[in-house]
């Protein structure tokens, strides 16, 4: 097999493309964690229909981002303890580089 390109290099699942196989606990707990999250979107939405008071919005809105949030950090978490662990074991120190460039991002 020819050695790839740094832009070739496998991620976290062993192919190409960047893609993560889960487990099915984790991945029944991620999708769990979102419906939740839809529902919460949905009943402010329903909110705002039946014309609630905006603070009343407003504390549900704050109680969608906490949980999305809450999302990020196990997702970051499982991220950090397979991807990053095991393209760091392999020898891919650029993992790194994108983990820095991620957190960034996330604490716009």
């Amino acid at each position: 097999m020819e050695e790839m390109n740094k832009e070739e290099q496998a991620c976290c699942c062993g192919t190409t493309e960047k893609k993560k196989e889960r487990s099915e606990k984790e991945y029944r707990d991620l999708m769990n964690r979102l419906k939740r999250i839809e529902g919460q979107v949905r009943g402010i939405q329903g909110m705002l229909e039946n014309d609630a008071y905006c603070a009343d919005i407003l504390v549900q809105v704050a109680a969608v981002n906490a949980a999305l949030n809450s999302f990020n950090k196990v997702l970051l978490a499982n991220h950090v303890r397979t991807c990053v662990a095991d393209n760091i074991r392999a020898g891919n120190d650029e993992v790194i580089d994108e983990l820095v460039t991620l957190l960034q991002k996330l604490m716009r």
